[in-house]
């Protein structure tokens, strides 16, 4: 039986510190890149190169050790925690998970480690005994991406994080991603399928259809540097 790859000669790079975008309409492979990259899927052949390593070469044991450099942040906010687990236990997973590589986080106590994460997405301690079903969907990816930088990743995935809420609680979420990639350090891979986003928080852009990337440009060269018919009816519909 024939098979139809998903994804096709992807290749790019990712400035420390920078954001960028992969765009395209919904099925053209943007959320398999995500998991390919983060490894929650292995593709048939090719290199995904961190920090001078290649991650498929790694064993096991080594490669949940370079995990701890990079998180991905889910479209759905509320599945994507366990709805039997408080925030305080959901936010500190990660910790216990990686116990032996972040020592020098806990050095201190593992709740002011947490309520520190909290905090720095705009969140109070008391949150920390609630439920998922007990906040909005805004709060939730606020606790979703507190779980992801609680061990200090080099790289955070977003796999359109704000898709599923309303524009007040995209637009906070947006900015909060923002202001933590200057605050951590972060880069960013920032994943949508809405142009008008990607222009607002991502220094580059790449343009995804079919499982390629068509086009790659900075974003201030949107959008008279466009080149690809297929980039200019995306700016059309923003």
């Amino acid at each position: 039986m024939h098979k139809t790859p998903v994804l096709q000669g992807v290749s790019f790079s990712l400035k420390q510190g920078s954001i960028a975008g992969i765009v395209g309409e919904s099925g053209c492979g943007k959320s398999t890149l995500a998991r390919i990259v983060c490894i929650l899927e292995k593709p048939d052949r090719g290199e995904i190169i961190f920090e001078g390593t290649n991650l498929l070469n790694l064993r096991p044991g080594d490669l949940k050790k370079a995990r701890i450099g990079f998180q991905i942040i889910f479209q759905d906010s509320f599945s994507s925690m366990n709805p039997r687990m408080k925030i305080e236990d959901i936010i500190g997973e990660p910790l216990k998970n990686y116990n032996e590589q972040v020592q020098g986080i806990l050095g201190r106590d593992k709740r002011t480690v947490i309520i520190d994460a909290l905090q720095k997405v705009g969140l109070g301690k008391e949150m920390l005994k609630r439920y998922p079903h007990q906040l909005s969907g805004g709060q939730c990816q606020r606790v979703n991406i507190a779980r992801a930088v609680v061990i200090r990743p080099k790289l955070l995935i977003c796999d359109e994080p704000t898709s599923s809420l309303d524009v007040s609680a995209q637009a906070q979420i947006l900015n909060l991603l923002v202001d933590l990639r200057k605050e951590l350090g972060l880069s960013i891979i920032f994943i949508s399928h809405n142009l008008a986003v990607i222009r607002y928080v991502c220094d580059r852009v790449m343009v995804m259809q079919n499982g390629i990337i068509l086009e790659e440009l900075e974003t201030e060269d949107l959008p008279s540097g466009a080149a690809h018919p297929y980039t200019k009816l995306l700016l059309s519909s923003v």
